[in-house]
C-alpha cells in the first residue's frame, strides 16, 4: 500500500521541486540584474523623472517629504526596472515548467503569444513614457493655480509612474487577450465585431479614467486601445478557430437559403 502511495506522490513532489527550481532561477536573474543596476539607481530615477522635470518651470525641483525617501525611491525603482529587464527570462522559466504538459499544436501557438506579450508590454511602457507623460505632465504643470509652486514628492511621483507603466503595459496586451478569447472559443470573432461600438465606447471611458481632463491626452490613450483591439481581431481571423467559424457561418447561411 505504501508503495502505491509513493508512486502517486513522487510525480507531484517532482513537479513541486521543479517549480521551486524555476522560481529560484527567476529570482536569481532579477537579483543579478538588480546588483548590476543598483550603482546607477539615482541616474535611473533621473531618467524616469525627466518627463516631469521637462514640464516644470525653470529652477523647479522635486522634494522628499520622508527621511528615507531619497534612498528608497531609487531603490524601489531599480528593483522594478530589474524585473522588467529580466521579464523574458522569468517568462521562459514559467514556459519551461508548463510546456511539457502542452500538446504540440498548443506549443506552436504558445511561443508566438508569449513573445508577443513581452514585446507589447515593452511597447506599452515606452508609449507611456515618450508620448503620454509629456502631455499629462505638461497639463498638470500649467493647471496649477496662480501662486502655487508645483513641487512633486519623489515617492508619490514614483508610485504614479509605476502605476501608469503597468496600466499601459497591460493595455497593450489587448491584442493578445482578443486572440486568446477567439482561439479558445470563449468569444467568437463575429461577436467581437458586432460589439465593436460598445468596445470603442469602453476604450474612451478607460481613456478618460487614466488621463487628465484634457481632450488630447484622452485621445492619445483611447485611440491606441481601439487600434490594438482591431489588430487583435485581425490576428484572430487568422487563427486556428477562424476557419471553423467561417465554415459554421457558411453552413448556417446555406441552411437559411434552403429554408
Amino acid at each position: 500500500m505504501s508503495g502505491v502511495i509513493d508512486e502517486k506522490e513522487m510525480p507531484l513532489l517532482a513537479h513541486l521541486a521543479e517549480l521551486r527550481d524555476r522560481l529560484l532561477r527567476a529570482v536569481v536573474a532579477v537579483f543579478a540584474v538588480f546588483l548590476a543596476l543598483f550603482y546607477f539607481a539615482n541616474q535611473i530615477y533621473a531618467v524616469v523623472a525627466k518627463p516631469l522635470m521637462a514640464a516644470l518651470p525653470q529652477n523647479s525641483s522635486m522634494i522628499a517629504t520622508d527621511v528615507a525617501a531619497p534612498f528608497f525611491a531609487p531603490f524601489k525603482l531599480t528593483l522594478v526596472v530589474s524585473f522588467f529587464l529580466a521579464l523574458p527570462y522569468v517568462l521562459y522559466q514559467i514556459w519551461a515548467f508548463i510546456a511539457p504538459g502542452l500538446y504540440r499544436n498548443e506549443k506552436r501557438f504558445a511561443i508566438p503569444v508569449l513573445v508577443s506579450s513581452v514585446a507589447l508590454f515593452y511597447v506599452g511602457v515606452a508609449f507611456c513614457y515618450y508620448l503620454v507623460f509629456p502631455v499629462i505632465f505638461g497639463f498638470f504643470a500649467t493647471a496649477a493655480p496662480v501662486g502655487v509652486q508645483v513641487m512633486t514628492d519623489i515617492s508619490r511621483y514614483l508610485d504614479f509612474v509605476l502605476t501608469m507603466f503597468m496600466a499601459f503595459g497591460f493595455v497593450f496586451e489587448i491584442p493578445i487577450a482578443t486572440v486568446l478569447l477567439a482561439w479558445s472559443g470563449i468569444v467568437s470573432v463575429k461577436a467581437m465585431v458586432e460589439s465593436r461600438r460598445y468596445i470603442i465606447v469602453g476604450c474612451f471611458v478607460v481613456g478618460m479614467i487614466l488621463s487628465p481632463p484634457e481632450v488630447l491626452s484622452q485621445i492619445m490613450i483611447s485611440l491606441p486601445m481601439w487600434i490594438l483591439f482591431e489588430l487583435g481581431v485581425l490576428c484572430a481571423r487568422l487563427g486556428p478557430g477562424a476557419k471553423a467559424e467561417t465554415d459554421d457561418e457558411t453552413a448556417a447561411a446555406s441552411d437559411e437559403t434552403k429554408i
